[in-house]
């Protein structure tokens, strides 16, 4: 239809072609196709010009408006991925919502105002990752699924505890040590506590496994934190999520520089195609903000 229209406003097969930078065969081949397609001439050929026939005349008038359809159909379609403004459904574990969303979102909603954050919270079963724009995970750094997504930072796990526990307690001086500390520890959800893991990235075929009895077992790392932080004890966490409070000052690291493990935090996406530009503006700023952080964080621990 569109080699068809252009040929009759240019006047011609060979012009048309110029304009829509293709063979003049293929041009010729095309109209001759939606004429055995229509059944009828479309156009009158003489050597000298190329006019439009009663038929073609007709068929040009509805075409013009089908064609103006579709490019408005397609103009509304690609607004969905181009725009800004609009809702952005994610999806993300209780503890990424606390600790990795929300403390973004004040900052995001005045670089972005026209962006409505939609923030699905939920534990208890596998997302949906087609029904969000953003799903973010929280795995092991070597998470490997058959799903589209970006990882947006790998994280130590560290053990840390209050300035106000380490007063009372004392830092303990090797892994070993944990065995006389109040340790807070994570319920897992697929079986029985382990001891933990400990190694320095030096020396990363070291491994210790203290024994440690806890005082505290939670299967929330909200609460596990937030009793460190009131002083209960040590616990282990990501350095991402412990990054602010490390800061600022209301936790500190313990055994530096082992850690217990190393996680990572990812977005998956619905389709690697056809990204909204408000999913990429998150993203980005996700990236930013968390690396930030973390960076401070580092920061923080290699002072001590």
């Amino acid at each position: 239809m569109r080699v068809f229209e252009k040929v009759a406003d240019e006047g011609g097969f060979a012009a048309a072609a110029r304009v829509m930078d293709i063979s003049p065969p293929a041009v010729t081949r095309m109209v001759a196709e939606l004429e055995t397609h229509l059944g009828t001439r479309l156009f009158q050929r003489t050597t000298r010009q190329v006019s439009l026939t009663e038929a073609g005349q007709a068929y040009l008038a509805r075409v013009r408006h089908i064609l103006q359809d579709i490019d408005e159909a397609d103009a509304l379609a690609s607004e969905h991925t181009n725009k800004l403004p609009g809702r952005l459904r994610v999806h993300a574990q209780p503890v990424l919502a606390s600790y990795v969303i929300a403390p973004l979102l004040s900052a995001f909603h005045q670089r972005y105002p026209d962006i409505v954050v939609d923030v699905e919270v939920e534990t208890h079963r596998a997302p949906s990752i087609e029904d969000y724009d953003i799903t973010l995970l929280g795995t092991d750094v070597n998470f490997d699924a058959d799903i589209v997504a970006r990882k947006i930072i790998a994280s130590d796990v560290i053990l840390v505890a209050s300035p106000a526990y380490v007063a009372r307690k004392g830092l303990p001086a090797t892994p070993k040590d944990l065995a006389g500390h109040d340790c807070l520890r994570l319920k897992r959800i697929d079986g029985p506590l382990r001891a933990w893991r400990m190694w320095q990235d030096s020396n990363p075929d070291r491994i210790i496994e203290p024994n440690i009895d806890p005082v505290l077992i939670a299967n929330h790392t909200d609460t596990l934190l937030r009793a460190a932080v009131d002083g209960a004890g040590i616990t282990s966490i990501a350095l991402d999520i412990a990054a602010p409070y490390l800061t600022k000052g209301t936790l500190v690291r313990v055994l530096h520089p082992w850690v217990t493990g190393r996680l990572a935090m990812y977005a998956a996406l619905p389709s690697r195609k056809f990204i909204p530009q408000r999913s990429r503006v998150f993203l980005e700023y996700l990236v930013e903000h968390t690396r930030e952080q973390n960076g401070k964080a580092m920061s923080v621990c290699a002072a001590c």
